[in-house]
């Protein structure tokens, strides 16, 4: 477990896991609402050489260039529906050639690639727990 007391260290661990990461590779990212997902998005981001990642839930996901491209996916508004598998293979995502994030992102994000990082972010208190699950063989190892 991490421990994560402000915003800037949250950002700050997404900058420190960008350095472990390269084209192709999953990144899960959940726990609840203001828990700081989309801040360590950003810390990730900055890490590749993107500065303008904003949260994607009203457009579910967004593409953004750098040395290695980002796909910023908010996976919230597809949890309810009746096929969330079907829309996230409707959003034809370049996972191949790019980092991907997603954001409330479960067993129907995990599908997109059997190594990834699960990240879990507990806000019980205003001391976030953060939680890194390396899953594959990719991420044997692993360690920040």
């Amino acid at each position: 477990m991490i421990t994560v007391t402000s915003a800037e260290e949250m950002f700050n661990l997404g900058e420190s896991i960008s350095a472990h990461l390269k084209a192709g590779d999953l990144l899960l990212l959940n726990g609840p609402l203001g828990a700081g997902k989309t801040v360590l998005a950003q810390g990730i981001g900055k890490g590749l050489g993107i500065t303008d990642i904003t949260s994607p839930t009203f457009v579910i996901s967004r593409t953004h260039a750098g040395a290695v491209p980002m796909i910023h996916v908010d996976a919230y508004r597809l949890i309810d529906t009746d096929n969330p598998n079907l829309y996230l293979d409707d959003l034809d995502l370049d996972t191949e050639n790019s980092v991907t994030v997603v954001e409330w992102g479960g067993s129907e994000s995990a599908r997109l690639n059997e190594d990834r990082l699960e990240i879990t972010i507990d806000r019980t208190t205003e001391i976030r727990l953060v939680e890194i699950k390396a899953i594959g063989a990719r991420w044997n190892g692993f360690a920040l």
